[in-house]
This record gives C-alpha cells, sequence and structure tokens, in this order.
C-alpha cells in the first residue's frame, strides 16, 4: 500500500516540475532556452514510470521514475555550468543568433527564426533579489526528488 502511495505522490511530484516551467513561461513571459526543454522530458518519463510503478506496485519501475528525475538533475547541472560560463552549451541553439554572412539587415532578419531562442547562458531568476537561477532550482528539486524515489523504491517508508 506504501509503494503505490509513495509511486503516486513521485508521480504528482515529478509533473510539478515542468508544469511550473511552463507557467512562468506562460505567465510570467520568461522564455525558455533549449536546456530548459530539455530538462522538462525526463520528469515526463518519470511521471509515467511512476503511474506504472503505481499501477503494478513496481520498486523496479519508481526506482526507474527516480533515475528519470535524475537525468533532469543532470541536465540542470550541466545548464547551470553553461549560465556560470564554466562550459559552452552542447546544443548549437543555445547560442544567440550572430549576423554571420549576412549581406543586409534585411538578410539577417529573413535568416533569424521567427521566434528568437533564447540563449542558454542568460540565467532565468525566478525570484527577484535572490541569485539562483531557475536551473539551479531544478538541480535542488530534481536531486531531491530523485534521492526521495530511490529510497522509497527499495522499500524506505519514512520521510
Amino acid at each position: 500500500m506504501m509503494l503505490r502511495r509513495h509511486a503516486t505522490l513521485v508521480a504528482l511530484l515529478a509533473a510539478v516540475a515542468p508544469l511550473a516551467a511552463l507557467a512562468s513561461e506562460r505567465l510570467l513571459a520568461m522564455p525558455p532556452c533549449a536546456l530548459c526543454l530539455w530538462q522538462r522530458w525526463p520528469y515526463w518519463v518519470a511521471v509515467a514510470l511512476a503511474a506504472l510503478a503505481a499501477g503494478l506496485r513496481s520498486r523496479a519501475l519508481l526506482a526507474l521514475a527516480g533515475l528519470a528525475v535524475l537525468a533532469s538533475a543532470g541536465i540542470a547541472g550541466l545548464h547551470a555550468g553553461v549560465e556560470q560560463g564554466w562550459w559552452p552549451s552542447p546544443l548549437a541553439s543555445c547560442t544567440a543568433p550572430a549576423v554571420g554572412t549576412a549581406a543586409s539587415v534585411d538578410d539577417l532578419m529573413r535568416s533569424l527564426a521567427p521566434r528568437p531562442d533564447k540563449p542558454c547562458d542568460a540565467p532565468a531568476y525566478l525570484i527577484p533579489g535572490l541569485p539562483v537561477s531557475m536551473a539551479v532550482m531544478n538541480l535542488a528539486y530534481a536531486l531531491a526528488l530523485g534521492a526521495l524515489a530511490l529510497h522509497w523504491s527499495r522499500g524506505g517508508t519514512k520521510g
């Protein structure tokens, strides 16, 4: 019975992160960068795995859900390093558009995407005055949720 509750809670908490990111995008006009979008996918995988774990009462599926959340933590750690300038982003879409070989302003405008991408090295801060980017907040959240899911998958009932 506890496994089913824990797996359901993991599924719900895994859905919170990408939905909160989407809300900040839509309601607070905070555009995501490519790495921001990549951080959301493992959560949806975790939601599906945790829901299956709840239905099938499977500790293995709950553990896989925890690992999926930790994958988002890995991407968030990579993103935080890009924001801090510790390393470049591996994604080409993370760089700001450059003039390149455009012969005129009209050529440059035609070469740009209809909606400009946000560079991945520009941190997005949700709370004004708090120098913790959304990538770092996701890193902390994903590490905690992933650890909790793995703990519960091993039969831990406390916490």
